[in-house]
């Protein structure tokens, strides 16, 4: 019995159909300058956090930092991304994209547990705070996040990792003017619990946006099946395929925080369908399901298969 297989890489045309990854770096003048801008602003505002004694300040400096961290984590991947895979590495480095978010999201966690500890230290015995040094601080945080959610404006319209990117700093801009509002009641009320009030809600904000990336970037560190990606539909499509009786051996995972890759065996007692059949499938999986590759194998279904994962299942003559 023959087994045909049939993959799909980038740059590779099979039957008229191309797959291309993209250029990631199209936007990568706009994730530098960004990078620049909010890596100064996060030193400037922590500094001016400890003088001006605002856990505020400090915890939107986190927040900032953790823009920062994601703004690399994008511009790091994109380029990752294009490396070219060797006889060791034969996914490339996309994988790398996968840890960096999962050390990004635990490292966040950890610096909102020390900036919440702090802050509520801070409730019992609240510190002066200088209020507009607060305010000034935070309207150049505005500002900064402006300038930068600017810088993605273009691309954010047809790329989604400009589109987070761009709103992720808009939101950012948001959250300096809530600490800019709440340097200015301090000046005038003296009400210094604002401060440490608003540094856990800043904080909570982290969390909550930071929640998402760690639950996805661990099931994606565990081969889970993208979040995106529905696997029933998708296997309801190939079982429907013509000429297909059954399949087995689906695996779905993601290669990188942005490209998935898919292996199947299709059980076809009417023998290899040809090429042109093969890449429609493959050109389906890709645009409609945004698997990235492909691997099918084709079987006449002569003999029972189960795959290895499935130690429950047994089979007459051979196990993958």
């Amino acid at each position: 019995m023959s087994h045909n297989h049939t993959h799909d890489h980038s740059g590779h045309s099979h039957e008229g159909h191309h797959h291309h990854h993209g250029d990631p770096n199209n936007h990568g003048r706009a994730f530098v300058i960004a990078i620049a801008l909010n890596t100064a602003f996060v030193a400037v505002e922590f500094a001016y956090g400890i003088i001006a004694h605002s856990t505020a300040l400090m915890a939107d400096a986190g927040h900032n930092l953790s823009d920062v961290l994601g703004l690399l984590l994008s511009l790091g991947a994109a380029i990752l991304a294009r490396k070219t895979p060797s006889g060791r590495f034969t996914y490339g480095l996309r994988s790398t994209s996968i840890l960096a978010a999962l050390t990004n999201a635990m490292f966040l966690m950890v610096a909102c547990g020390g900036i919440a500890w702090e802050a509520i230290q801070r409730f019992s015995e609240p510190h002066v705070v200088a209020g507009l040094t607060v305010s000034l601080v935070a309207v150049v945080g505005i500002g900064i996040n402006g300038i930068s959610a600017w810088l993605f404006v273009k691309g954010s319209k047809g790329d989604l990792n400009v589109r987070g990117a761009y709103l992720h700093m808009m939101a950012d801009a948001v959250v300096s003017l809530g600490v800019a509002v709440a340097g200015v009641v301090m000046l005038y009320t003296g009400w210094y619990w604002l401060d440490p009030a608003v540094s856990l809600a800043i904080v909570a904000v982290i969390v909550i946006g930071t929640w998402g990336l760690l639950r996805e970037s661990l099931q994606l560190a565990l081969n889970a099946v993208p979040a995106h990606i529905d696997a029933a539909a998708l296997e309801d499509y190939l079982r429907q395929c013509p000429g297909v009786a059954d399949i087995h051996d689906l695996h779905i995972w993601g290669m990188s925080t942005t490209e998935s890759a898919l292996t199947v065996h299709l059980v076809m007692p009417g023998g290899y369908p040809g090429d042109v059949f093969m890449d429609d499938i493959i050109c389906t999986l890709r645009e409609r399901y945004s698997i990235h590759h492909s691997t099918l194998q084709v079987e006449l279904g002569t003999t029972d298969h189960v795959c290895v994962l499935h130690p429950t299942e047994t089979a007459s003559t051979h196990i993958h």
